[in-house]
């Protein structure tokens, strides 16, 4: 039977989804996906359009994207049990 880590794909899915908004608040620097930047900052607090509001929204994203990962992990083994 194929297990799923949980710890490994909490890991995996925080860094693409912190990597994701860094992205997008540095294109919302220029104009770009401003809404989605305004959106994301309602649940992720100091997430803006600048450096280091990318800096803050990468980080929550990563916590965010981390528990994410383990629940949808968890939730896995559970199932293919």
């Amino acid at each position: 039977m194929n297990r799923c880590a949980p710890n490994a794909l909490g890991v995996a899915i925080g860094v693409l989804w912190a990597f994701y908004t860094f992205f997008c608040g540095i294109t919302a620097m220029f104009g770009w996906g401003t809404v989605l930047v305004e959106v994301l900052s309602s649940f992720y607090i100091g997430y803006a359009p600048t450096f280091i509001g990318a800096v803050i929204g990468a980080v929550w994203g990563f916590v965010d994207g981390y528990i994410a990962g383990i629940i949808i992990g968890w939730v896995y083994n559970k199932v293919a049990k």
